[in-house]
């Protein structure tokens, strides 16, 4: 496990015991490269993530999907898809906020707080915002424990319930996409504290933090 984690003051028997990079390797996510994904803030009035002082790591919301939700069965299951891929970008943004000054991974991720689905649908007796939502809570419980992951049996989970989060799910907004969630996790605030004083709160990297670390 990461060493902010191992210092944590996580109960015993809720803390894991595997490594999360082995599970994202099993579903088959890419993290992307150094290369692709630290970068420079220059230009940009939105940022992936922000790291607070207290332990909380907040990620922007990012769309996916082609095509405005209903309850159909079939677009149903486009839009839980799309939310499976939503998952899949914040792992892999939260991967390079933690680990690129070489501070923490996602090892160190102590459990997620909240999760909020933004489904996209004009239909007014919409009625499947957590059905298409639960495609991007599984994923993150795939990887850090929950009801929903691969790895819970009758409803318990084993490895821990680290993935377990709040959550709103709600229909009824516009967009040229399916859904847009966003995401905030605890980190321990030694590694939130060690982030900053290294190379600031925000990712991408403001010009000068990111020269720093090149």
């Amino acid at each position: 496990m990461g060493k902010h984690y191992d210092e944590s003051i996580i109960p015993a028997e809720l803390r894991r015991d595997y490594d999360v990079y082995d599970r994202i390797k099993e579903l088959g996510i890419d993290l992307g490269t150094r290369e692709e994904n630290v970068v420079s803030l220059k230009g940009k009035n939105i940022c992936g993530a922000i790291v607070h002082e207290s332990g909380l790591v907040y990620l922007s919301g990012v769309g996916k999907g082609e095509m405005q939700m209903s309850d159909v069965p079939e677009t149903v299951a486009h839009g839980y898809a799309a939310a499976a891929e939503c998952a899949a970008h914040h792992l892999r943004v939260l991967h390079w906020t933690l680990s690129c000054g070489g501070e923490g991974d996602l090892n160190d991720v102590l459990y997620t707080i909240k999760a909020l689905g933004m489904v996209v649908s004009t239909d007014v007796k919409f009625n499947s915002g957590p059905a298409v939502t639960n495609g991007y809570s599984k994923v993150w419980q795939d990887v850090y424990g929950g009801a929903l992951g691969g790895h819970a049996s009758d409803g318990e989970d084993p490895s821990g319930y680290a993935g377990v989060h709040a959550r709103t799910a709600i229909g009824g907004f516009t967009g040229r996409f399916s859904i847009e969630p966003e995401i905030i996790v605890a980190i321990p605030p030694s590694l939130s504290r060690e982030i900053i004083t290294n190379r600031g709160w925000i990712f991408p990297l403001a010009p000068s933090m990111l020269e720093k670390i090149s």
